[in-house]
């Protein structure tokens, strides 16, 4: 009688790969839903929260979203 030997291979995501892809997800959520000129702010100063172009670039995905803007 012969035997069969048969090996199951498990495929996985380090756990490194699934934080760095939350901490994308968590940046990308602040550009999209949350952010007023605050990564401008860095460069431009206070004239960024004036001009909020990230906001402005983003603004019907916002919307789509569900994120309220206005």
């Amino acid at each position: 009688m012969s035997q069969k030997q048969s090996t199951i291979a498990q495929y996985g995501a380090p756990k490194i790969v699934i934080a760095v892809l939350a901490l994308v997800f968590g940046f990308g959520l602040f550009v999209v839903g949350f952010d007023q000129g605050h990564i401008f702010s860095v460069v431009m100063g206070e004239q960024a929260f004036d001009e909020m172009f990230i906001h402005e670039l983003t603004h019907d995905m916002r919307h789509a979203a569900g994120f309220p803007c206005h």
